[in-house]
């Protein structure tokens, strides 16, 4: 196999694989500093931070030849027997004179900027910059400019052009340009053409300062304060992982984080500013039992006696799952309506849509399905009643009084329920109905339970691909609020903590579909469909 040689270190790459000096260092354990090179956008070379000393190794005599000048390594490509020294007096120097070079510009206002505790530049100044500033300490001022989506400090640029870059290559709108030239360039917008489109919001993450800032974060919070969880956004079937970043059980900021096999980089605008629902006041609160036309809070102890046995006595029963309910709560919320009725009714409710997907460059797609977790809970519906009713069906049944008792596990984060299709549930002799926000079915039924938002859940959703992810709970839901899974696991009479683990082995033991998530199960998912296709293709008979 081909190798190469980072300072001392010997790695092996195969033949055809394609690296830069950045990629085979990293590789290596060995960082080295960069401003304008990222894995998703094309090179460009232009910041110099990770110039690095080149050379050749002779495979046959061992000998080696290095270049004279400093090359950057974001724009070498790394050959069998390529030699890399990233840590020696030369390079060091040319990485405390770029350094240098970018802060005889740049505001020194870290006590004011967003990016203050995950900035590149400060970062590498006090790593890799002079003791000693030469220049002059100036007053400055932060010019601002409004691009659109995002808010530009003019100042703090230091012109790598990754935004730039993003918007050609990737979101494909190319809003951003830099005007001028020199030490005069600045990133802008054309006039009546602010930056506007679905990924715009990803520029911030991308900028390596404090260039480009968020509005809605801004001057919100401060890095340091933040606690981040590994999650998955719900708001369509592409399941993004992210990073959900709160501080007192208030989430404050979603980033993405980075799963080659789903979101690579990146995520859209509907899900980075999803967060604000999670404390909405509108939101459903505790639970209630409607007596009369009064609503009567339900203590949690109580709601486990009362809700059994009112369900035994309503005849026969249906269950309506919500295609925003993790695998393990819909397990467990068919598993308790079977264990009070065998012939109970199960169907998954309505699938949000809105247009259609949408495919930017580079892979990334935004689902038209405007839910996380389709696949998943029909999945589970159909191994519990195969050949099961559809919505509609299930509807028009609940329609004619067929069922005593309805549950409705909801979760919808958009109104999805209009009156007369409430009424038409309603018929029931009993109706209970789980979800985050009122709706036209939650002003007539007869229990009200607040249901969990998915920074609140843990569990895992499959995607439109398959792809099974595990997300875990970022912040505690409000007082009196129990998500659909920990309320079924108290209902089933499990005891100790709930564990979706636990519940998520049982669902891959007895469902042929989830067979693959056996075992431990990384954050960053398993393709169900691979493995799914590859036991039907063992079960083919050989010819």
């Amino acid at each position: 196999m081909p190798k190469a040689y980072i300072d001392g270190r010997e790695i092996e790459f195969s033949m055809g694989e394609r690296l830069n000096g950045i990629q085979a260092a990293a590789r290596a354990g060995i960082a080295i500093p960069h401003y304008c090179w990222h894995p998703g956008l094309s090179v460009v070379g232009s910041c110099r931070m990770c110039l690095v000393e080149v050379g050749t190794r002779d495979t046959e005599s061992g000998r080696i030849i290095m270049l004279p000048k400093l090359m950057p390594a974001c724009n070498t490509p790394i050959k069998d027997g390529t030699v890399l020294v990233t840590h020696s007096e030369k390079v060091a120097r040319a990485r405390a004179m770029v350094e240098e070079d970018l802060l005889l510009r740049h505001p020194i206002d870290c006590s004011i900027c967003d990016k203050a505790g995950e900035c590149s530049l400060q970062d590498y100044h006090f790593r890799y910059g002079t003791a000693e500033r030469r220049a002059e300490i100036r007053p400055f001022t932060s010019r601002k400019r409004d691009l659109g989506d995002i808010t530009l400090f003019v100042d703090r640029c230091v012109m790598c052009s990754r935004c730039v870059r993003f918007t050609r290559e990737i979101s494909g709108a190319s809003e951003l340009l830099i005007i001028r030239r020199g030490a005069h360039e600045e990133i802008d917008v054309l006039p009546e053409q602010p930056l506007n489109n679905p990924l715009s919001g990803n520029v911030v993450d991308l900028c390596p300062v404090g260039a480009l800032a968020d509005k809605e974060f801004l001057y919100k919070q401060r890095v340091w304060h933040l606690r981040r969880s590994p999650g998955i956004c719900t708001l369509c079937a592409t399941g993004c992982s992210i990073w959900i970043e709160q501080n007192q059980d208030r989430v404050y900021r979603i980033k993405p984080r980075e799963n080659p096999q789903v979101n690579h980089w990146w995520i859209c605008n509907a899900g980075r500013y999803s967060y604000p629902r999670i404390h909405d006041p509108k939101r459903l609160r505790g639970t209630v039992r409607r007596t009369g036309e009064a609503l009567v809070p339900v203590d949690g102890k109580a709601l486990l006696r009362e809700l059994p046995d009112r369900l035994r006595s309503a005849g026969r029963l249906a269950l309506m799952l919500s295609p925003f309910l993790t695998v393990e709560e819909a397990y467990l919320a068919c598993a308790w309506i079977r264990s009070l009725d065998t012939q109970a009714q199960i169907t998954v409710g309505p699938i949000p849509r809105d247009g259609e997907d949408q495919q930017f460059s580079g892979g990334f797609r935004i689902s038209a399905q405007k839910c996380p977790n389709r696949k998943g809970v029909e999945e589970i519906a159909a191994y519990f009643q195969p050949g099961g009713p559809t919505w509609s069906e299930w509807l028009n049944a609940a329609g004619r009084g067929e069922f005593g008792g309805i549950w409705v596990a909801g979760g919808y984060v958009d109104p999805w329920i209009d009156g007369p299709t409430a009424r038409q549930v309603r018929r029931a002799g009993l109706l209970i109905v789980q979800d985050l926000f009122p709706t036209p079915l939650s002003d007539i039924a007869d229990y009200v339970l607040a249901a969990g938002a998915f920074a609140e859940t843990e569990g895992s959703y499959v995607n439109a691909r398959h792809r099974l992810q595990v997300a875990r709970r970022a912040v505690r839901p409000p007082w009196g609020n129990r998500p659909c899974g920990p309320l079924m696991w108290d209902l089933l009479g499990r005891t100790g903590l709930y564990d979706p683990r636990r519940v998520l082995s049982e669902v891959a033991a007895e469902i042929p579909y989830f067979h693959a998530a056996l075992g431990e199960i990384p954050d960053i998912g398993i393709d169900l469909r691979i493995n799914q296709l590859a036991e039907v293709t063992q079960r083919q008979p050989v010819v």
